[in-house]
């Protein structure tokens, strides 16, 4: 793999461990809270706000820049949905209809936004393999 495609790769790894993070999060919080219930006072301060300013910007640098080598289109509104869906679900969805609401749209959300990466991932790779040295 040749310096250029490097960067892209690094960051679509990044994103894809960031959804990781936030799948795992959004199902074990609520375990961690009832197994241990002075984590309770925390269950407000849910941190989607604060996951999705570094969420966002890493995973559309990484889409841009997948998206510039290998063009598919399909992928790049892949990860858009994810990243809306987790919007939605970490924000509106938390303040007017709960948890449950929050939680189904965040996990749909990363795992929409990890496919994506992954095939982004996939596909950047594709064109370096392709490329003369």
């Amino acid at each position: 793999m040749d310096n250029s495609s490097r960067g892209p790769a690094i960051l679509d790894q990044v994103a894809v461990t960031l959804s990781g993070l936030c799948l795992l999060h959004c199902l074990l919080l609520p375990f961690i809270v009832v197994i241990l219930p002075f984590l309770g006072q925390f269950s407000d301060d849910h941190l989607h706000v604060e996951m999705l300013i570094v969420v966002i910007p890493i995973s559309t640098i990484a889409l841009w820049l997948g998206f510039r080598g290998h063009r598919n289109v399909g992928v790049v509104i892949s990860g858009l949905l994810g990243l809306i869906l987790l919007t939605i679900g970490g924000t509106i969805m938390h303040a007017a209809h709960g948890l449950i609401a929050d939680r189904a749209l965040t996990v749909i959300g990363s795992l929409t936004l990890a496919l994506a990466h992954h095939r982004n991932y996939q596909l950047s790779r594709e064109i370096a393999r392709s490329r003369p040295n």
